[in-house]
């Protein structure tokens, strides 16, 4: 591993699996009282507030947020409004841990885009194999709502898919923003974001008519925009800047576990058979495309 990855990093790593694993769990209990596109839209709004807050126009980011508008809206509707709208819409009919395993998937499918639209990025037979391992563990998750037996309805399952393609073209066309501050990434494509969702929140579930949430749905509601979003972007580039990209990306074999552990405890969820082998097969995939694995037992043969 690498040597960066001390035990501070390691708990830092583990918190920000904790907290995007939550987002899932916010989301569940969010999303049955609250319609889901003004759930993106006040998760979006607010995670943008907390932000701009945060930078306190440092990083000059105004002026990059002027000149490069057009690209945040870009960014923002494919790494924030369409997916997370997918996964809401999911949500209203699965539950958070399952959610959270299929969209495990993004590297497989960012893997799979960037072989397609960069010169750089091609597939290896490492990636190929864990892009197959994964897509099995994919299709043993789906497969049972192609029958009566299943229990969640196929579109229900497909939508976090959907989902985890669109964060993967995100994370090729966010490569353009490399030379930005990462905070001010951040805040463009959240409040370019807000900015798509806004309009259809409004038309699609005019939120001034419903009704007054309680208490523990304003909290999910909070939760999920400040500390699932606004502070785990925070949290991400610490990590990322303490122990670089590939060491940060290991938060994607943390995130299902996470959600399906809250989702037990507090939601009374629970996985089938079918579910947890799915799981495994597609963490599997994601540890055969990282690739650090198969270097340390090189390197100790």
């Amino acid at each position: 591993m690498d040597n960066r990855m001390n035990a501070w990093t390691w708990s830092l790593l583990l918190l920000l699996g904790l907290i995007w694993g939550g987002s899932f769990f916010f989301a569940s209990i969010a999303v049955q009282h609250v319609p889901p596109l003004t759930l993106v839209f006040l998760r979006l709004l607010l995670a943008a507030i907390a932000l701009h807050i945060y930078i306190a126009s440092r990083f000059g980011i105004y002026p990059i947020l002027k000149a490069r508008w057009r690209e945040f809206l870009i960014l923002g509707l494919i790494n924030n409004a369409l997916p997370h709208a997918l996964i809401f819409f999911g949500q209203t009919r699965i539950g958070a841990g399952l959610a959270a395993i299929l969209n495990a998937t993004t590297p497989i499918w960012t893997v799979l885009i960037a072989n397609y639209v960069t010169s750089d990025e091609k597939l290896t037979s490492a990636k190929i194999a864990g892009c197959l391992v994964g897509l099995a563990g994919t299709i043993v998750l789906i497969s049972p709502s192609l029958s009566a037996s299943g229990e969640a309805p196929l579109w229900a399952l497909l939508l976090p898919v959907l989902a985890a393609v669109s964060y993967g073209l995100a994370a090729t066309y966010g490569k353009r923003f490399k030379n930005i501050p990462a905070p001010v990434t951040a805040a463009g494509q959240l409040t370019a974001s807000s900015l798509i969702t806004l309009p259809l929140s409004l038309l699609a579930d005019r939120p001034w008519t419903l009704p007054m949430p309680l208490l523990n749905i304003v909290v999910a509601v909070l939760a999920l925009a400040l500390v699932s979003t606004a502070f785990a972007y925070i949290l991400y580039f610490r990590i990322m800047a303490a122990a670089g990209a590939t060491n940060a990306s290991l938060v994607t074999l943390l995130v299902p576990p996470s959600a399906i552990l809250l989702g037990v405890l507090f939601l009374g969820e629970r996985l089938t058979l079918a579910e947890f082998a799915g799981m495994a097969l597609i963490g599997f995939g994601l540890v055969i495309l990282d690739g650090r694995a198969y270097r340390l037992l090189a390197r100790a043969a």
